[in-house]
């Protein structure tokens, strides 16, 4: 299974929500160069991020916050997941896992059995910008178009305000 910015946006207009397309130099694709290239404020920049269970059967989710935060790993979603030990899944999990590619991972066209938590923080922006299934797109998209998608629970305390 391969998800590309393709099957992103014909997700997107699937569901006839609004949305902008943003065409990017994907050497730019990671948050932080984004967002500084681009002028978007981090605060509104989202990261989904997939994780892993340490032990067999490997389990997966995947974790949408703001860039402007730090995912709970060792106790929010381990506890959602019901597992002892978790971590960022590697690169080649995650692609297997979503399809996609890193920098360009997207809540829009993941597995639709794979657990999506999203941070209560992300749900009271206006808009959030996501991956776009590639690094050559991002999306901008309100928030309140998530819980649209299979499998997403809104977690509060999912991510920690990131420290500098």
């Amino acid at each position: 299974m391969s998800v590309g910015p393709a099957e992103v946006r014909a997700i997107l207009d699937r569901m006839g929500v609004e949305y902008e397309w943003i065409e990017i130099d994907p050497s730019f694709a990671d948050t932080a160069a984004f967002c500084e290239k681009y002028g978007f404020p981090p605060g509104q920049s989202a990261n989904t991020i997939v994780v892993a269970s340490k032990r067999t059967p490997r389990a997966f989710v995947a974790c949408v916050v703001l860039a402007t935060s730090r995912l709970d790993v060792n106790n929010a979603v381990k506890r959602l997941m019901g597992v002892n030990k978790a971590s960022f899944a590697d690169e080649s999990d995650m692609a297997v896992v979503t399809g996609m590619q890193l920098g360009g991972v997207t809540p829009f066209g993941l597995p639709a059995t794979l657990p999506i938590y999203i941070d209560q923080r992300v749900m009271e922006q206006p808009w959030v910008i996501l991956g776009a299934g590639g690094r050559a797109a991002k999306v901008k998209v309100a928030p309140s178009i998530l819980p649209l998608l299979p499998s997403v629970q809104v977690v509060t305390g999912l991510a920690l305000e990131a420290t500098l």
